[in-house]
C-alpha cells in the first residue's frame, strides 16, 4: 500500500469518526432522561416537576422520570446528579435550598456558574397574611404604619434560618420594622396560632392559603410577579403602594431552575431547552401548575447567571438580617 493510499483511509477513518459523533448528538436522546429531584415524593412540589416531566419526555420521545433523591437539604441529589457523566441524560432539579442557600452555609461547595441551566421553572412565593377580624391593620400600609408605632411588639411564624424566616427578615430590616419571631416547624402550626391570637401575623406560601382561605387575609406578596398575584386571589403586591421590600427577583420566594452538568455538550443542552421551552410554553401544562398554586417563572437560559446570582447576593443580606432582627428585637424589649 502506497504511502498515499494510507493517508486517503486515514482521512476516511477520521471522517467516518466524526460523522458517527454528529449522528450521536443527532439521535440524542436514545434512552431514558432523569430528574434527580432534592425532596421527598408525592409532595405537590414533586408533582409539579412530574407536570414539565411528562410534557418533555413527550417531546424527546423517551421516558423522564422525576427520581425523588431526599437528603442533607437537597445536597444529596445535587451530589447524585454530579456522579452521574456529563451526557445529558441526568437533569438537577436546582431548588435554591441546595443550588444557593446550601453554599451560603458551608454544606456544598458549588455555585450558580458551576451548572449549564436550562429554562427556569417554578416558583413557591410566600405572602404576607392575617386573620381576617383582624382590625389594627386591614391593609399593607396601615400594617407598617402599626409594626412602626410598636416595635417588638407584634409576633410572627420566623423559624430559624428557614428561607422565609430569611425573606421575612429583610423585609423588616428593609422597612425598619422590628417584629417578633416565633420558631414552627409548619406553617400549619402557626396558622393555629394567629386564629387564637398568639401570632399578629403569618407569612405563608399558597399551599397553605389555598388550605386555609377562610382563615386568612392576604395583605401583600412579597413577588412583584403579576402571576403571583393570581395565586393569591389579586391579592396587592408592595410595588402597588409605592413601596420597596430590599428583595425582589427570584429571591423573595420558594424556586427552582432545571440544570445540567456544566460539561454536558451544547447540542444535547439545546435539545433540553427546545423540549423545555415547548412544555412551559403549552397551555395545558400551564393550567395544571397554576392549578396547584406554583407559578412558572419563565427565565430563559441566558438569564441564568444574572438572575441566580442577583438571588444568591440577596438572601447572603437576608441572612444577615435575621442577626439584625435578633439584636433589633432585643433592643425594642
Amino acid at each position: 500500500m502506497t504511502l498515499k493510499s494510507k493517508f486517503s483511509l486515514g482521512v476516511t477513518a477520521i471522517a467516518a469518526v466524526a460523522l458517527a459523533g454528529t449522528a450521536a448528538f443527532a439521535d440524542f436522546p436514545e434512552r431514558k432522561i432523569q430528574n434527580i429531584f432534592p425532596w421527598a415524593p408525592g409532595t405537590v412540589a414533586h408533582g409539579v416537576s412530574q407536570m414539565i416531566a411528562e410534557g418533555m419526555s413527550k417531546r424527546l420521545g423517551q421516558p423522564l422520570p422525576v427520581v425523588a433523591t431526599p437528603g442533607a437539604g437537597g445536597v444529596k441529589a445535587f451530589n447524585t446528579a454530579l456522579a452521574a457523566p456529563a451526557d445529558g441524560y441526568t437533569i438537577f432539579d436546582g431548588y435554591v435550598a441546595p443550588l444557593v442557600i446550601s453554599p451560603m452555609f458551608g454544606r456544598a461547595d458549588w455555585g450558580c456558574d458551576d451548572f449549564k441551566p436550562l429554562w427556569s421553572a417554578t416558583s413557591n412565593a410566600f405572602a404576607i397574611a392575617i386573620s381576617p377580624t383582624e382590625d389594627r391593620f386591614t391593609d399593607f400600609p396601615s400594617f407598617i404604619a402599626y409594626l412602626k408605632a410598636n416595635p417588638g411588639k407584634t409576633a410572627y411564624n420566623g423559624n430559624g434560618l428557614s428561607l422565609p424566616h430569611m425573606v421575612s427578615a429583610k423585609v423588616l430590616q428593609s422597612l425598619d420594622l422590628v417584629s417578633r419571631p416565633v420558631p414552627y416547624d409548619d406553617i400549619e402550626l402557626g396558622m393555629k396560632d394567629l386564629r387564637s391570637g398568639v401570632l399578629d401575623w403569618l407569612v405563608v406560601n399558597p399551599g397553605v392559603y389555598n388550605a386555609n382561605k377562610d382563615n386568612l387575609k392576604i395583605l401583600v406578596t412579597l413577588s412583584e410577579l403579576e402571576s403571583v398575584q393570581r395565586t393569591y386571589d389579586g391579592a396587592d403586591k408592595a410595588q402597588d403602594f409605592g413601596i420597596d421590600l430590599g428583595i425582589s427577583g427570584l429571591a423573595p420566594m420558594g424556586w427552582n431552575w432545571w440544570l445540567v452538568h456544566k460539561d454536558t455538550p451544547q447540542d444535547r443542552v439545546d435539545i433540553l431547552n427546545e423540549a423545555m421551552e415547548a412544555t412551559i410554553n403549552d397551555p395545558e401544562v400551564r393550567a395544571q401548575i397554576e392549578a396547584t398554586g406554583f407559578v412558572l417563572t419563565e427565565y430563559s437560559p441566558d438569564q441564568y447567571s444574572e438572575v441566580c446570582n442577583s438571588a444568591r447576593e440577596q438572601l447572603e443580606s437576608a441572612k444577615d438580617a435575621i442577626t439584625w432582627e435578633e439584636e433589633a428585637v432585643k433592643a425594642a424589649n
